[in-house]
């Protein structure tokens, strides 16, 4: 009896741990989404940032209220409305091959921040890097609706791949000057706006609970290394990005992802894989085929896309999207709170340089990957409205296969737009590459 007492608790243990990171990720999410709501019915207003350099925790520390149109715009192609929305902004002025985000972006604010999932609050500031070459001329769109200020930050890149510079350097030493500056620019602005003095200690707490997320960041995605693998990197994954970055800098996302850590390691350590849902519950996924993926996901069919693959037996195990989308968090910085100013312009230097890197130069990285995560292939996705994302993937990809030899496939179609997503051609495509996939695999066996 105290045997199957023991089976017993250990089962609703696992009962509860188990799917509990994507539950409680939806869960805070819809709250996130729920307080900048309240926040547009109150009259107040939110700092606009993105997700590869939000420079979240300066704003963290004077409690703003913060808003990623990235994140917005994705939401409304998940909620099967970005089409409406893309059609608006045309309507306005805007031409069929810019950024889809910006898009949706333009059509919310016109509609005075209708979101499906609440209400976006007008900005009071916007802050962006040069990560991306699209986010200039976004904010400029909001810096001539609303008459706000807007704050560059000029983040060095790297000059080619695997040569950053490193600390300890002389060019380092350049780079974290400028920057540091750049962020005492940065904190002046969120002086004047917020109305409230800059205050270190707080500061200080802020990059703890950051530090938090980054550790236990980096351990789950090296525990998707794992046979089955723990978490599939397309779906499960965009959940956690969207903890990481919403809930960088707060005891929220710190405990968010201590425990989504102690999820992952539970599942490891009892051979549990991704669980997916049928007609009786969930159930594991067949794992027969090690994927990684390389782009955005293809958000009007978010669920289908993802079944394309999982249905045929592969899983995503890794992705570039996890690396240059998560906000920095990616990364193995730790900041120093002794130095909080000093440490954070590191960490920026850091962040941003690996989120241009995994846009730009993913090649090497997925050469690492494919030996650490055992992949047996790699896809590639394109999309019509981001050309960052998307230009050079077609010589990245003959790059990796000359130093993989994976299969891959390349398959296009776009991030908001559904009127250019062919779900039949896609799954003509997946198919034959599958029946390769199966080829390879039964050639080895031989």
């Amino acid at each position: 009896m105290a045997q199957d007492q023991v089976s017993l608790d250990r089962q609703q243990t696992g009962d509860e741990i188990v799917g509990r990171g994507v539950r409680e990720g939806g869960r805070l999410f819809k709250q996130w989404f729920d307080e900048l709501t309240a926040v547009a019915e109150r009259g107040d207003r939110a700092t606009y940032v993105f997700v590869m350099g939000s420079m979240n925790e300066v704003l963290k520390s004077f409690d703003l209220p913060v808003v990623f149109p990235e994140v917005n715009s994705l939401q409304t192609a998940i909620k099967k409305v970005s089409a409406e929305l893309l059609n608006d902004a045309e309507d306005y002025g805007y031409s069929p091959d810019i950024c889809g985000y910006v898009k949706a972006d333009v059509a919310m604010q016109l509609r005075g921040g209708e979101h499906p999932m609440g209400r976006i609050p007008k900005p009071s500031m916007a802050v962006l890097t040069g990560a991306c070459n699209t986010y200039i001329k976004w904010a400029e769109v909001w810096e001539r609706l609303y008459d706000i200020p807007i704050v560059t930050m000029d983040i060095p890149g790297t000059r080619a791949a695997g040569e950053q510079s490193m600390p300890g350097s002389e060019e380092f030493g350049y780079e974290h000057k400028y920057v540091l500056g750049q962020i005492k620019e940065l904190i002046e602005t969120c002086e004047q706006v917020s109305g409230k003095k800059f205050d270190i200690d707080r500061f200080r707490e802020v990059l703890g609970y950051a530090n938090d997320m980054s550790a236990a960041w980096r351990q789950i995605l090296d525990l998707n290394r794992a046979t089955p693998s723990i978490f599939n990197a397309l779906t499960d994954g965009t959940v956690f990005l969207g903890m990481a970055n919403g809930f960088r800098g707060t005891p929220e996302g710190s405990q968010y992802f201590k425990q989504l850590l102690e999820e992952m390691q539970y599942k490891v350590d009892n051979g549990l894989g991704i669980l997916g849902r049928t007609d009786e519950g969930l159930a594991p996924v067949e794992q027969r085929f090690r994927l990684a993926f390389v782009g955005v996901p293809c958000y009007p069919i978010f669920r289908r896309f993802n079944d394309l693959f999982t249905d045929r037996g592969g899983t995503f195990v890794t992705s570039s999207y996890l690396w240059f989308a998560s906000g920095g968090t990616c990364t193995d910085v730790q900041y120093d709170l002794e130095r909080p100013l000093e440490s954070f312009a590191e960490g920026v230097l850091f962040s941003v340089r690996a989120a241009m890197d995994a846009m730009f130069h993913q090649a090497m990285t997925i050469e690492e990957a494919a030996v650490d995560y055992q992949l047996d292939g790699i896809v590639y996705h394109p999309i019509k409205s981001c050309r960052t994302v998307s230009t050079g993937l077609a010589d990245q990809r003959r790059f990796a296969v000359e130093r993989t030899g994976l299969p891959t496939l390349f398959i296009e179609s776009d991030l908001m737009d559904p009127r250019v997503v062919s779900e039949a051609q896609m799954r003509n495509r997946v198919d034959a590459y599958f029946e390769g996939l199966v080829s390879r695999q039964q050639q080895a066996m031989a």
